[in-house]
């Protein structure tokens, strides 16, 4: 079994135009989907939310501030999951919360160092 990363995609002004009601809402998807994941052994790691605050580190000790706020998507989780191929990986994504808010879902396949 393969291990791969789902990095999950919004616009980057989405959480700021929800009430706390409407994101406790869309939570509930979230939780049914990821625990129909676990229940398959299918979640090698439930990953997290990601804060849209950052720094990118370049060469030469260069540090700007980042996610760049020109940006209009941004990454906002991930988790990784167990598939037999990506294509399997890129079937389960297709159940993934943020499809039905407009965000997207990138599959990686993680290779151990």
């Amino acid at each position: 079994m393969n291990e791969f990363l789902l990095i999950f995609r919004r616009e980057a002004a989405f959480d700021t135009q929800l009430t706390p009601e409407q994101l406790q809402e869309i939570s509930k998807p979230w939780q049914d989907w990821m625990g129909g994941l676990a229940a398959q052994n299918k979640l090698a790691n439930p990953g997290s939310r990601l804060n849209s605050d950052g720094k990118v580190v370049k060469p030469n000790n260069v540090v700007t501030n980042g996610a760049y706020v020109e940006v209009k998507e941004l990454i906002g989780g991930y988790i990784v999951i167990k598939a037999a191929s990506l294509d399997e990986a890129a079937e389960i994504s297709k159940g993934c919360p943020i499809l039905t808010v407009g965000g997207n879902v990138e599959v990686r396949q993680l290779i151990p160092m």
